[in-house]
């Protein structure tokens, strides 16, 4: 079957590098598009363990998290991320035109990395579409270095509680396996990233993916210890 093109926004593009501090415009090209300043914090973990509560956001999420879909590789997928109904909202579309088919939310990098060391792993309360979605994480602050993922599957329409064990965790560039990869250094971790994909691991496919819409619902995020 031939591959589907459709017409790409560089535009959107553009504003996505921009978002994450991959393209700094000049001072001029900034004024006209004023938002959000503000940067995660991170630190050493609270002892109540919660490190995202949608329930009772303290700022904007359009501070912290934002949309990280296929543009960047010439795709056409589109996602964002809003406060509903006491959560987050991950939703969009995700399309395999242009040889894309991912979605994603993705956090700012810490302006202080989490120190995790103390814990085992994240723990997620979310209500999913019955598809399979990845966490990942990063303890470095390269934009295109190497993710630490785990791939969890949702119930439609029902609340679950994730367990994301860092010992679990899979090393990966661009969907492909880093074999020689150093475990997560879990005193550092730099961002946080939920991911819709068409792919699991080294060309393998993602057995419930379906181009379309999608949603899952973030409650919170915390960290647990055994």
């Amino acid at each position: 079957m031939a591959q589907r093109t459709s017409k790409w926004d560089a535009g959107r593009f553009w504003q996505t590098l921009v978002y994450f501090k991959v393209l700094e415009p000049p001072a001029w090209i900034r004024s006209l598009f004023r938002g959000p300043s503000a940067q995660p914090e991170g630190g050493k973990m609270p002892i109540h363990d919660v490190i995202f509560d949608f329930q009772y956001p303290s700022s904007d999420v359009k501070e912290t998290w934002g949309a990280l879909d296929d543009v960047v590789m010439g795709g056409v997928s589109q996602s964002g991320i809003r406060l509903v109904e006491n959560s987050a909202l991950f939703s969009g579309n995700v399309s395999t035109d242009n040889s894309g088919g991912f979605a994603s939310i993705r956090t700012r990098n810490f302006e202080t990395p989490f120190d995790l060391s103390g814990y085992e792993g994240l723990e997620i309360r979310l209500r999913g579409d019955g598809k399979r979605y990845k966490f990942m994480l990063r303890s470095e602050t390269k934009w295109d270095g190497v993710a630490y993922c785990y791939s969890f599957d949702t119930l439609k329409d029902t609340w679950t509680t994730v367990r994301i064990p860092f010992a679990q965790l899979i090393p990966v560039f661009r969907a492909k396996t880093v074999q020689d990869a150093a475990s997560l250094n879990t005193r550092q971790v730099s961002s946080f990233q939920i991911m819709l994909s068409k792919f699991e691991y080294d060309g393998g496919l993602n057995p419930s993916f379906s181009p379309g819409y999608f949603e899952l619902q973030v409650e919170s995020i915390k960290a647990y210890r055994n």
